[in-house]
């Protein structure tokens, strides 16, 4: 098994998980029991209290129940806000990292050259990482202050309890994270991998010379130097050869006598 295969693979498992963990965040929004609280009376009947980002709910032991939306956006805290906008940015950013990774993907073969597919997939996988960060801030805030609400002997309100929408955002905020730090690093290795650096050929421009006069002068110079030495080598070279000839006709003449 090559190691396209391989990596095609871990990108389809990677794509299920953030799907699913997609899917479980945004079934959040749908669940009333973020916190809930359970009164007793002295009568055979119990009302349970539960809220989520959105509505506060009442019911009893008989069943019925009545929700009511928060009346007012202004009159909400800053945190309640922060969760929501942090949720729902959270939501978006999957939403477009799902689709960044399927034209991304090695099986889908949509897009360009294997470095563009590679480093749009990066970018969905930077998308579910980021969005399961503000998933999981917000959950952690939201169930961080129900517990220092109800750890708190000073707080005379009625006390609640993490609801089950809690959990199951904290569920799918770690899917998302761990899909899209798979898919970042995967990715990553393949688009920004290091190349040898190629350093360009500089051409230089052709240049002519064109002499001057100077040069001109200096050449000439240099000839009749040249045919000085010359000369004078060629002198001492034609002394040297009737020295020798004039040496050579004495001693002959001498071997005759």
């Amino acid at each position: 098994m090559g190691y396209r295969t391989v990596v095609m693979y871990i990108e389809i498992g990677c794509f299920v998980v953030c799907v699913a963990g997609w899917i479980l965040v945004c079934s959040t929004q749908l669940i009333d029991i973020w916190t809930w609280s359970e009164v007793s009376s002295v009568v055979l009947t119990a009302a349970n209290y539960y809220s989520n980002l959105w509505k506060d709910c009442v019911s009893d032991s008989t069943g019925a129940s009545d929700c009511k939306g928060i009346p007012s956006m202004l009159a909400l805290n800053w945190d309640i806000h922060m969760c929501r906008a942090l949720i729902i940015t959270s939501i978006i950013l999957a939403f477009f990292g799902s689709i960044l990774v399927l034209v991304g993907m090695k099986c889908t073969k949509i897009g360009g050259s294997e470095i563009t597919n590679a480093k749009v997939t990066f970018a969905g996988g930077m998308n579910y990482l980021i969005g399961g960060m503000c998933a999981m801030v917000a959950f952690s805030y939201y169930a961080n202050k129900i517990i220092s609400e109800f750890q708190n002997p000073n707080y005379v309100e009625q006390k609640f309890e993490i609801g089950v929408g809690v959990f199951i955002g904290w569920g799918g905020s770690t899917l998302l994270i761990a899909g899209g730090l798979i898919y970042s690093i995967l990715a990553g290795r393949e688009a920004f991998k290091s190349r040898p650096e190629k350093y360009p050929i500089t051409e230089y421009p052709a240049y002519t010379f064109v002499p001057s006069r100077k040069s001109y002068a200096s050449s000439a110079r240099t000839e009749i130097t040249g045919t000085r030495k010359s000369r004078s080598s060629s002198g001492s070279r034609n002394s040297s050869i009737s020295v020798i000839s004039s040496s050579t006709r004495k001693t002959g003449s001498k071997a005759y006598v």
